[in-house]
């Protein structure tokens, strides 16, 4: 029977020759660091609205995408929830593990869904205890996240709904392959922390500058560079300041 984490069932890997991955945290890691980590990972299925990280509850593995979305959402008293952070292949879950603690108050899922490398943190914690290169690597990333949030909270409070919408529609499109996103209103209400008929409403004003198609479950951004403008500055660096290029290319044999 296959291992499975989760529910997910581990795809088998054979002996192989890994080239560039495509997650951007995975890729910039220097050769070395990246063998560190290889034989205590597998390749899974990231299903839409699989739960990958519980409030207060202990982190197990930490995920590295290859495709799909993650979002991280924090809850109020009373049910009120709201994106705080997206995870694509820029990234990896499990930052308050990489911070030293050992879970988190906020949920993290699919959103979109995927696939990506599943790792468990007491390997993850073991290798960063011999090589302080990679624990430098994982921090740089830790602090590239808290900069998003500090930034989506920013733009939540001073930007009108339309301009939230543009950038959150933004930062998906940067994470996924093609113009289409499969995405329903109540969803996107709960990322922006909005009343589903806001959110309904600013759809439409985008739909009708032709910026968006939008139908039932389904946006497709049309005028990519009229939304940037859109969101006067909500927008920007911050936004796609991880994707960078990869410092170097990763070519390792492995076996499992």
């Amino acid at each position: 029977m296959q291992p499975t984490v989760r529910g997910y069932v581990l795809l088998p890997v054979r002996e192989r020759a890994v080239s560039l991955p495509r997650n951007h945290v995975l890729k910039t890691l220097s050769p070395e660091d990246f063998a560190l980590l290889l034989p205590s990972m597998h390749h899974v299925q990231l299903d839409l609205k699989a739960q990958l990280e519980v409030p207060y509850q202990p982190i197990e593995h930490v995920y590295f995408p290859e495709a799909g979305i993650a979002s991280v959402v924090a809850t109020m008293t009373g049910g009120r929830q709201s994106e705080v952070g997206i995870i694509g292949y820029d990234g990896m879950t499990g930052v308050a593990v990489i911070l030293g603690q050992d879970s988190s108050p906020n949920e993290t899922y699919i959103q979109v869904a995927g696939n990506g490398w599943c790792l468990p943190v007491e390997n993850l914690r073991s290798e960063v205890a011999k090589s302080q290169s990679l624990r430098e690597s994982l921090l740089r990333y830790a602090h590239a996240f808290l900069v998003q949030s500090s930034r989506t909270a920013l733009v939540n409070g001073h930007s009108k709904i339309e301009e939230r919408l543009a950038r959150w529609l933004l930062m998906v499109h940067d994470r996924t392959e093609g113009n289409k996103i499969q995405l329903t209103h109540e969803f996107l209400a709960t990322m922006l922390g909005a009343r589903r008929p806001g959110v309904t409403t600013a759809l439409q004003m985008l739909e009708y500058r032709g910026l968006v198609h939008a139908r039932r479950g389904e946006i497709t951004i049309i005028d990519r560079a009229g939304m940037i403008k859109l969101t006067h500055g909500a927008y920007g660096d911050e936004e796609q300041r991880h994707f960078g290029p990869a410092s170097a290319r990763l070519i390792v044999r492995y076996q499992t």
